[in-house]
């Protein structure tokens, strides 16, 4: 497993590919979450009883970095087909995105405008946020674990 990162991040690009995902997930997701404050200056503040939150925002955005980077350099560098590349980008996506389901104000303002719907789809994920982010764990883990065994297969890394 450590010789695909040494294979993938080796190359400074996709390292700065995953810090940019990092903090292009951390931010907005702080900022939703209320973690992260722009009036009256700039703040970080994670309330005691919201660290376990604060800390799966990080999980998520970490994993999100590194599993994305990590399949754009197995996009560009292997010659395999689409259909073994879809399965990996398919659940980057979809562990990223469980793990973007905050209810902010922005939230409750957008879901709301959905009537009844939009009530229940803000209770749910109000009420299930937590255990929302650590499937998105598990899902982006998952596809860590198999983007690394496929990238030792197809590169022929010995260990």
């Amino acid at each position: 497993m450590t010789n695909s990162f040494k294979l993938v991040f080796s190359n400074f690009r996709y390292l700065v590919v995953a810090v940019a995902i990092f903090k292009a997930m951390l931010i907005p997701l702080s900022l939703v979450s209320e973690f992260l404050f722009f009036e009256p200056f700039i703040i970080w503040y994670i309330a005691p009883d919201r660290i376990v939150s604060f800390a799966l925002i990080l999980a998520v955005s970490s994993l999100s970095g590194i599993v994305i980077s990590m399949n754009i350099y197995r996009i560009r560098l292997l010659t395999v087909k689409t259909r073994k590349i879809g399965g990996s980008i398919l659940g980057s996506l979809i562990g990223a995105s469980a793990g973007a389901c905050s209810c902010g104000p922005i939230g409750f303002t957008v879901i709301t405008t959905f009537g009844t719907a939009g009530s229940i789809a803000t209770a749910f994920l109000t009420d299930y946020e937590i255990p929302l982010r650590l499937a998105s764990i598990a899902i982006l883990v998952i596809v860590l674990f198999t983007t690394t065994r496929s990238l030792s297969i197809e590169c022929k890394i010995k260990n």
